[in-house]
């Protein structure tokens, strides 16, 4: 969804460094890019539809439900099926999609599912190697700031970004509100006085494609995450990537070269 009704407001940069600014700075998403949420959503997904589904049996209703596998939940993620879409297809109706969409609201930042998040294939070498090679790193999300930074700091990959930006609302990384990401990356670029040459954006959804492309900077998409590798390319990003790691071994080459 890319609707900005209610959006939260972002917060402000948190520093993690002082370390000198380098050639080059990747603005990063977190969910995507860096972590794999799909177990957490399909989990919800799961949980929400079991929820509608008792409610209902003890009010007398029977419904013929069809629970989607995991392949065919994601498959329709990727392609920007909404949610209501996907209750549909599961066998709901009318008010039983409505109770569905508040139970998803319900369940999907809840402490016990937020566990099931875990880093993408890749993602150490990838930091790894951008920090290597004198990128700067930031966090640039719709995350709840302070749910991605106690993941950083659980993986032990705080340190390696020089700030984190993120927002108070728990469920603005779920409802993907494109403004408000556009929003964040703008006031990334004014606040750390970031050259638009010299900084990349790289996400997974339509909200930070939109985003780098409003703010004139070059914007990866990855297709590890919530988004078809199809989808994606229509939005025309400035490259279309696989994951962080065939991220990190492009822009290190073009570091080798800013340097020289």
């Amino acid at each position: 969804m890319t609707s900005t009704e209610d959006a939260p407001q972002p917060l402000s940069f948190i520093p993690t460094t002082g370390c000198a600014r380098p050639p080059l700075t990747l603005l990063c998403d977190f969910d995507g890019p860096l972590v794999d949420v799909s177990e957490r959503y399909y989990q919800t997904y799961q949980l929400a539809l079991a929820d509608t589904l008792r409610i209902n049996q003890a009010q007398g209703i029977a419904l013929p439900i069809q629970v989607l596998t995991k392949e065919q939940f994601w498959q329709m993620k990727q392609n920007r099926v909404a949610d209501a879409e996907i209750a549909l297809r599961s066998g709901l109706r009318s008010q039983q999609i409505e109770v569905f969409l508040r139970r998803v609201r319900h369940w999907v930042n809840q402490p016990a599912l937020l566990q099931q998040d875990q880093l993408q294939p890749g993602v150490r070498w990838a930091l790894a190697l951008l920090h290597a090679r004198g990128v700067s790193l930031a966090v640039v999300t719709l995350r709840c700031q302070r749910q991605a930074r106690q993941i950083l700091e659980q993986y032990g990959l705080a340190h390696l970004f020089t700030s984190i930006r993120g927002t108070h609302d728990a469920l603005a990384a779920y409802c993907n509100y494109t403004e408000l990401k556009t929003q964040l990356v703008s006031e990334a670029l004014a606040e750390h006085t970031l050259l638009q040459s010299r900084t990349w954006l790289v996400g997974d959804t339509e909200a930070d494609v939109l985003a780098g492309l409003a703010a004139g900077i070059s914007t990866i998409a990855v297709t590890c995450g919530i988004r078809s590798a199809a989808y994606l390319k229509a939005l025309q990003p400035t490259r279309l990537h696989n994951d962080l790691l065939s991220v990190a071994h492009y822009l290190a080459g073009l570091a080798q070269l800013v340097q020289a």
